[in-house]
């Protein structure tokens, strides 16, 4: 009797044991529904922001009565360097450089072309920048506004011509 007691226990012991066991699928669902919760989420915060991105502000409406007109010389961009003028008979305050060369020869071809031309070049030289650069000025007027419109004129024959502030 105490064989069958012993092989009954042993038998339920055996069933309780494998009645416990979780399954693989059960885990595998559980992760499933776990990384839609998240998925689902991510999507509320997605169009949270959304939502948070498309408010428009209304516009403030201001009267016009105060308008200032600017012309357009004040977007003229300007180089300001300091020169010394090596041949030619001065600068006044803006200048129309068509070209900038290391070599004082260089510089002066370029001069005697633009002399011939009609011209009255001149060759400056900036001694702040290393090596010393020699720039070739084609005009020179008093107002930014005139030397602009050399430049645009030379803009042409001389693609990079730039307004020269000397100081």
């Amino acid at each position: 009797m105490k064989k069958y007691t012993v092989l009954c226990a042993g038998i339920c012991a055996v069933m309780a044991f494998t009645s416990c066991k979780s399954s693989e699928s059960a885990y595998k669902q559980a992760y499933l529904k776990a990384k839609q919760q998240e998925e689902m989420q991510q999507q509320q915060q997605q169009t949270a922001q959304q939502e948070e991105a498309n408010v428009v502000v209304p516009l403030q409406e201001k009267a016009a009565n105060n308008t200032q007109v600017v012309d357009n010389a004040d977007n003229i961009q300007v180089r300001q360097e300091t020169v010394s003028v090596v041949n030619g008979a001065g600068l006044k305050n803006f200048s129309v450089v068509v070209g900038s060369f290391s070599l004082r020869a260089n510089a002066e071809g370029l001069q005697q072309t633009l002399k011939s031309q009609g011209y009255d070049a001149q060759v400056v030289v900036n001694n702040n920048v290393s090596p010393a650069m020699y720039r070739v000025v084609a005009t020179t007027f008093d107002s930014k506004v005139d030397a602009a419109a050399s430049r645009d004129g030379l803009q042409s024959k001389f693609p990079g011509a730039w307004l020269l502030y000397a100081k």
